[in-house]
């Protein structure tokens, strides 16, 4: 006799090994995270060897000689366990920024202080406000927590809607992430629009900066540590290796806590040897080599405005930027464009939240790149 799938019940799908696991529905369901090309693959799909990589805003000058001097040293001992506390790049770190090192968290990128602040600080029931479009580890990992994610989209000139997040921190989430500069808009907050925020925060609520791209702002730019400091409230400011220090494959980044306590329940939601011996090594030196740091991001700052005033030329208005990347709407399927771009050898991001389809980020790469970036857009978008 011929059976019919019962229409009450959905027909199960999943694999057979899997098929009788419980998953956590909250991990289950998260959307994909929205992360760059690999090298390897952009070449088997475009047939190019020679590819500009504009799709995970590396640095393109790469890191400091330093960084690699260290590596090649004998302090560095891959057969030896890290420093689980990374006592040695906090203290450095403290110097830097001007805490006590034991306000600081040192991460596996600064992604993982964003997942150790979603477990430490979302009970169950929470609620999370950010921004959309967004840096997708701000929704994502609130939401494997199974916290509610509050949303605010962007001015249609492509800047924070300021009263809308006012009139939402007033409802006290449990968290508000906002990352200034912004991933992957551009813009940053200037000081008048940061206090405005501060000032709608309620107590109850932990203010995380996400600062990863501090270093590329404008001169006279707020630093998110002095502010929330002399605010007093609770906060976290993240700051990053990735970027202008140009460490991205090393993983290495570190959470700024506004009290001791904040920063030790953050610590005790991360894994004990989570930042390895190569990138502690790794980030000491690039702390320490201030000068490459400052020259690249002089190099990179210029080659950005460039290319913003050249894809100008052809029609494509990007976002202000206070970043190593552009934002622009393609007016058109970016998925679509992305693909022709790959057709030239060039990696850029399409992005995928609901509303921003059509929009694509590019990061700055050296001026043979950014060349190709304009002449394949021209190309493709037929400017």
């Amino acid at each position: 006799m011929m059976r019919f799938p019962n229409p009450q019940k959905p027909m199960d799908t999943r694999p057979k090994s899997s098929a009788r696991l419980a998953f956590n529905p909250h991990v289950a369901a998260l959307p994909a995270y929205n992360a760059g090309m690999s090298v390897a693959k952009a070449r088997a799909l475009s047939g190019k060897d020679d590819i500009a990589r504009l799709g995970s805003n590396e640095n393109p000058l790469g890191c400091s000689p330093k960084v690699l001097e260290a590596l090649a040293s004998a302090a560095f001992e891959p057969w030896r366990y890290a420093d689980p506390a990374c006592t040695a790049l906090r203290e450095v770190l403290a110097g830097h920024v001007g805490v006590d090192a034991a306000e600081i968290v040192c991460g596996n990128g600064s992604e993982e202080m964003i997942a150790a602040l979603s477990r430490a600080f979302l009970p169950p029931g929470s609620s999370v406000l950010t921004v959309v479009p967004s840096f997708g580890l701000h929704e994502i990992e609130p939401l494997a927590l199974g916290a509610k994610v509050t949303k605010i989209a962007m001015t249609k000139d492509l800047d924070f809607d300021l009263a809308a997040l006012e009139a939402e921190l007033r409802k006290a989430p449990q968290i508000f992430f906002i990352s200034s500069p912004w991933n992957p808009v551009g813009p940053a907050l200037n000081g008048a629009a940061l206090d405005r925020l501060i000032k709608a925060a309620a107590p109850t609520t932990l203010f995380v900066l996400d600062e990863a791209y501090f270093e590329f702002m404008d001169p006279g730019m707020p630093n998110g540590i002095e502010v929330l400091r002399a605010a007093g409230i609770p906060h976290v400011v993240l700051r990053s290796f990735s970027k202008a220090y140009g460490l991205a494959g090393l993983r290495v980044g570190f959470a700024v806590c506004s009290d001791t306590e904040i920063a030790r329940v953050t610590a005790a939601a991360k894994t004990p040897f989570n930042v390895n011996a190569a990138a502690q090594l790794g980030a000491i030196a690039a702390i320490g080599d201030q000068a490459w740091m400052k020259n690249a991001v002089i190099e990179i700052r210029a080659e950005r405005d460039r290319t913003r005033s050249e894809l100008l030329k052809i029609g494509i208005t990007a976002a202000p930027s206070q970043t190593n990347f552009l934002f622009f709407d393609c007016r058109m399927d970016a998925a679509e464009v992305a693909k022709g771009l790959l057709a030239d050898g060039i990696i850029v991001k399409a992005w995928r939240e609901k509303g921003y389809e059509s929009f694509l980020r590019a990061n700055t790469g050296r001026p043979p790149e950014n060349d190709r970036l304009v002449a394949s857009l021209k190309r493709v978008l037929k400017r």
